[in-house]
């Protein structure tokens, strides 16, 4: 089960190089349900989410870089480019702030992930969070990926 709250971010937080920072590129097979593969670096996944805002089942499997690309080539849509910085918070959370380039460049959102509910209810985001967008359908990299224009 994933449990995630998402949040758009008006402005970067100072010293990202200090960061771990991971380029993805993805692509999505099915949006409903949800079926993506990812290159993360040199690592290659695939994922299938279930539905849900907050809360949804989500499933990753170990692709191999032959796979990915024989799948990449009939993915449908917008193929996602970003950079993914892996940022520390209190109580042992971490953000995941992802600066979308390419079509989307200009669109900068951050996840955090909890253990549980009540985590994620209880979660008081850092101020350089910007609104938060995790009941919002149009922020789902899914739907980016169905989108010919996009304007923010």
């Amino acid at each position: 089960m994933e449990i995630e709250r998402k949040y758009l971010v008006p402005a970067l937080p100072d010293s990202l190089e200090q960061y771990r920072c991971l380029q993805i590129e993805q692509a999505y097979l099915c949006t409903d349900p949800v079926v993506r593969i990812r290159r993360q670096d040199d690592e290659f996944i695939l994922t299938w989410k279930g539905r849900g805002m907050l809360e949804r089942e989500e499933y990753n499997l170990p692709l191999t870089r032959e796979g990915y690309f024989h799948l990449r080539e009939k993915a449908d849509g917008n193929i996602l480019t970003k950079k993914r910085y892996l940022i520390p918070l209190a109580d042992g959370l971490r953000a995941e702030l992802d600066i979308f380039e390419g079509k989307f460049a200009g669109l900068v959102l951050v996840e955090v992930e909890f253990p549980d509910r009540a985590a994620a209810d209880a979660f008081t985001p850092p101020a350089w969070f910007g609104e938060d967008v995790t009941f919002s359908t149009a922020y789902h990299n899914s739907v980016l990926s169905t989108l010919e224009n996009w304007e923010r």
